[in-house]
């Protein structure tokens, strides 16, 4: 078993608890994750198994897209609805200017403050940890990037007699931006607050949710002595990066640690293949030579 996974989280399951289970179901302790989904969220989390570990690392860095559903008229502790909810000031008769001014303001390249209760370390303790013990927590602001953020949908209703406004929102982000900061910040330039409802990731940088499974369908699978359907290493790389054709005499260079030429500058990392067609190495060729990142020892070495 090696290579990714993709997987369909279901809501109420942490990463670790995806991880877990798929260690159980691959038979094998060498799985990983490329990027962490909230216990409240759904979607594409991409598993790495064997030596597809090592590729999680420049996975993680990918672009990620979402849909969610951002609550205006409430502000919540944790920006999303697992949250005690700290102020309720409505949202009734929301200008739409005005909401597409707010929207447009969080696009593009922006300086984010992550939620406090991030997975950031503040002196080596989590900044959710320290929420949770009762401290005030300051994050700093760090460059983001919202490449689209677009509105699909409005519905207003009421919680509690209080008038809301739900958006079914799409967005691109880079690695790092936090959907429910987005709501948090939408909802203060607005004036009424704002959290989040509901988030679905549906994809990680070229790869879909479409093509991922659930947890159910891949232990119906192992019940039934079937295989997972796990992409190989080579095939995964080429669905994501740019692809380098190595000859036999570079591939040997990568694997003894040495440089080649390179064909071309480029600033991404590139996925260098085999002519056996096998993933040799991730490349980095920014500079005057071509360099291996990793190297994937073959199969039959691990």
């Amino acid at each position: 078993m090696d290579g990714l996974l993709l997987v369909d989280k279901p809501a109420g399951w942490t990463s670790h608890d995806v991880v877990a289970r798929c260690r159980r179901l691959a038979g094998t302790r060498r799985v990983g994750h490329a990027g962490t989904l909230d216990p409240m969220a759904t979607g594409l989390l991409l598993i790495g198994i064997g030596r597809a570990t090592k590729l999680l690392t420049f996975l993680v860095g990918c672009d990620k897209t979402y849909t969610a559903t951002v609550r205006l008229g409430q502000s919540t502790v944790t920006d999303d609805a697992e949250g005690d909810v700290v102020e309720s000031l409505g949202a009734r008769n929301v200008d739409p200017a005005e909401l597409e001014r707010a929207v447009a303001s969080l696009s593009g390249d922006i300086e984010q403050v992550p939620s406090s209760v991030s997975a950031i370390k503040i002196d080596g303790v989590r900044s959710y940890a320290r929420v949770r013990g009762g401290e005030e927590v300051a994050l700093k602001a760090r460059p983001v990037r919202v490449a689209r953020f677009d509105v699909r949908a409005q519905r207003a209703s009421a919680v509690d007699g209080l008038p809301v406004l739900d958006l079914d929102i799409e967005v691109q982000v880079s690695s790092g931006t936090y959907v429910r900061a987005l709501a948090r910040d939408l909802g203060a330039d607005l004036g009424v607050g704002g959290h989040l409802t509901a988030l679905r990731r549906t994809g990680v940088g070229r790869f879909d949710v479409t093509a991922a499974d659930t947890l159910q369908d891949l232990t119906t699978l192992r019940d039934e002595g079937a295989a997972l359907p796990v992409l190989p290493l080579a095939q995964a790389a080429r669905g994501q990066f740019a692809v380098r054709e190595l000859t036999a005499d570079q591939e040997r260079d990568l694997r003894h640690g040495k440089r080649i030429a390179h064909d071309g500058v480029r600033q991404d990392p590139v996925a260098g293949i085999g002519p056996a067609g096998d993933l040799v190495a991730i490349l980095d060729e920014s500079g005057d030579s071509t360099r291996s990142q990793v190297v994937f020892p073959p199969f039959e070495q691990v």
